[in-house]
């Protein structure tokens, strides 16, 4: 994970309309943190447009930064591991087995960071999506974290941890990680999976998602959530529709002649 050079950190920072303190203590990560993830969605439109995903810092800042797009955990969490880097947080990047929205037991295909500010170890997640959070989490077994109208827990769990969300009174599970430090090479492997395998996620659905601090937009397919915390609604977009979604909900909008692939009505 490199360092940022000081023009790419300032044109990240307009990116993600930040324009306050940077330094490395538990504050600033704290407003990095909610500015990347309210302002750079999550999405896997290059997976399904057949485009291969490129890790690198160089193409990661391209395409999230200079080209105004999103992406996913890898995208997500290996450009803000660097800005952070840049700044002068200690980093550690970790792999985690999703739990949500399924009853297998999938690959580690998730990305996180692990921050440590002002003493304390700090779990880091710009890439987890429409249930990802909004701001840090503390490593620490039971601490609550209360972020606007959603609250999550990491909860220690024998030889690991577990990132839950509480869901009308009752805790969720997201995702399993232990403290196990990854390289580049993991992500890149785990990268190739999901962007290619016939059983992942990315492949078979549209997945277009940025949470906010009063509302989360979701699109799944052509199924687009509003989740506001405590009420959720969803409705069906007709085919025209999804194009406008992209443009004027997600700030994102196709290259001439880039085309989706035919979207299923239902998630998956």
């Amino acid at each position: 994970m490199h360092s940022l050079a000081a023009a790419d950190l300032d044109a990240y920072l307009t990116r993600i309309g930040y324009a306050g303190e940077v330094q490395a203590d538990a504050g600033t990560l704290a407003r990095l943190h909610l500015a990347h993830a309210t302002h750079i969605p999550f999405e896997n439109l290059d997976v399904l447009l057949r485009r291969p995903i490129r890790l690198d810092l160089p193409n990661l800042h391209a395409k999230l930064v200079a080209g105004a797009r999103g992406g996913y955990c890898y995208e997500h969490n290996l450009l803000f591991g660097s800005v952070l880097r840049t700044l002068g947080f200690a980093v550690i990047p970790l792999a985690a087995r999703v739990h949500y929205r399924t009853t297998h037991t999938l690959p580690r295909t998730h990305m996180l960071l692990l921050v440590q500010a002002d003493g304390a170890e700090w779990l880091t997640d710009v890439g987890f999506g429409g249930e990802g959070l909004l701001l840090p989490v503390p490593l620490q077994p039971g601490t609550v974290s209360r972020q606007f109208a959603w609250t999550y827990r990491a909860d220690q769990r024998q030889g690991g941890w577990m990132l839950q969300s509480l869901r009308d009174g009752v805790w969720v599970d997201l995702y399993a990680f232990t403290r196990e430090a990854q390289e580049l090479a993991d992500y890149e492997m785990a990268n190739y999976w999901v962007s290619t395998h016939p059983s992942s996620r990315f492949v078979q659905n549209l997945t277009v998602q940025l949470p906010g601090v009063e509302v989360r937009h979701v699109l799944r397919g052509r199924e687009l959530t509003l989740d506001r915390g405590s009420t959720a609604t969803t409705r069906t977009l007709a085919d025209e529709e999804v194009a406008a979604a992209l443009a004027q909900i997600f700030g994102l909008r196709l290259e001439p002649g880039s085309q989706l692939p035919p979207l299923p009505r239902g998630t998956v």
